[in-house]
């Protein structure tokens, strides 16, 4: 149990594609975040370009105690705090640590939030495959074999995860 005004770390989740902004108001305010960020390299059509993009899509971390936490959840890029059991979720300080250390020595790092399960059903989103649907046959690190069948054919074919949706 926290003793009133104690600090702690939680996690907050945040409108789409906010993350930076939201992490940039708070710290402005005086506010302890932490927006675990990883430089990559994304591709157009005409050029590459370093981007730097949050580690955790739609994630921040903030240390905060139980007024402060009202604090962040006043922030327009904000959407609510994480909760476990019905309450804020409260994260040791050295899991904070392990999070930094870790990105420090692996700055090129992917994260895979989404899971799928055999034989699930699922949409392609992006690639050169967008627009079929498929059946997961198994998974394989970060790409998943999926059974496509379209014009009478069965196509097996190995799909990044991030570029696979559930059908719901």
């Amino acid at each position: 149990m926290n003793r009133i005004g104690e600090s702690y770390w939680t996690a907050f989740y945040t409108k789409p594609r906010c993350e930076k902004k939201a992490a940039d108001r708070l710290l402005a305010k005086g506010l302890e975040v932490y927006c675990p960020t990883r430089t990559v390299v994304k591709q157009w059509s005409d050029r590459k370009k370093k981007v730097v993009e949050p580690v955790f899509s739609s994630y921040l971390f903030g240390k905060a105690d139980d007024l402060q936490r009202v604090e962040f959840l006043m922030d327009p890029g904000i959407v609510s705090n994480v909760r476990w059991l019905g309450k804020p979720v409260k994260i040791s300080d050295s899991e904070i640590s392990e999070i930094k250390l870790f990105l420090e020595e692996h700055p090129v790092v992917d994260v895979f939030s989404k899971q799928f399960a055999e034989k699930e059903e699922v949409n392609i989103v992006s690639g050169p495959l967008s627009g079929f649907s498929g059946t997961v046959k198994y998974t394989k690190g970060s790409r998943i074999v999926l059974r496509v069948e379209s014009l009478g054919l069965e196509l097996q074919a190995e799909v990044s995860i991030n570029r696979l949706e559930k059908i719901r």
